[in-house]
């Protein structure tokens, strides 16, 4: 089979969160915990991208992307918590084609990942609707406008990208954290900020904001936005 990109990567929450994140936004992609998982996989499959992590349980990430350069020309992304200069020349100069520490942003990691492939001519890009409808809810990303039911809604800018991060995340946790850097980007933001303007929105875009079926809170983790038609 063909895979968009490989995660190898021992640390199997993360390399599972991650794989998870990247096929919610097409990215097709396959985690492998150890070298010899890894290079079986490889055997077996055609990948465009790999995430190598540098502490593998059964080997190293340095030997391991040795060995795929004597094969294959694909880029190689070294995701790490090891963050000393020595390491990141070793990687690069052993064919790597870019360095990302750990703890890396979900979002970030994907954009470039995107920006990888698409460099490589492995992914086209797809062209993107600006509107957003589910049949009632209608969101017009280009001239940033709401509408339910047919009737406009007034937001706030910040209130739009928010309403417009959730729709484009949506059936997924959402945690407070991320929404601080992506929406916000401030980490320092206050819950209380955060929870003004979800209360905003609410009331915009919910039928009953006291009982919210669209942004619904996970109990203290952060929110998920549920679409309408399942998608």
């Amino acid at each position: 089979m063909k895979y968009d990109c490989l995660i190898v990567d021992d640390e199997t929450a993360i390399a599972e969160n991650t794989c998870e994140y990247f096929n919610l936004f097409e990215v097709k992609t396959k985690a492998c915990f150890g070298m010899a998982e890894a290079l079986a996989f490889l055997e077996e499959n055609e990948v465009s991208l790999i995430l190598l992590d540098i502490n593998l349980g059964d080997g190293s990430g340095f030997e391991l992307c040795k060995h795929i350069r004597t094969k294959l020309n694909i880029p190689i992304l070294f995701i790490s918590a090891r963050n000393t200069d020595d390491d990141k020349i070793i990687a690069l100069n052993i064919g790597g084609d870019d360095y990302i520490e750990k703890p890396y942003s979900l979002g970030v990691l994907l954009a470039k990942v995107k920006v990888m492939l698409r460099r490589f001519g492995a992914m086209e890009e797809k062209p993107q609707s600006d509107v957003f409808t589910d049949g009632v809810l209608s969101v017009d990303k280009k001239n940033k406008t709401v509408e339910v039911s047919g009737e406009q809604k007034k937001l706030t800018s910040m209130e739009f990208s928010l309403l417009l991060y959730l729709i484009e995340n949506r059936n997924r946790l959402i945690t407070k954290a991320e929404l601080f850097d992506n929406v916000w980007k401030d980490k320092f933001t206050s819950d209380g900020t955060l929870n003004v303007h979800i209360r905003k929105l609410r009331e915009a875009v919910e039928a009953d904001p006291k009982n919210p079926t669209r942004i619904v809170t996970v109990w203290k983790e952060g929110y998920k936005y549920v679409s309408e038609d399942g998608r």
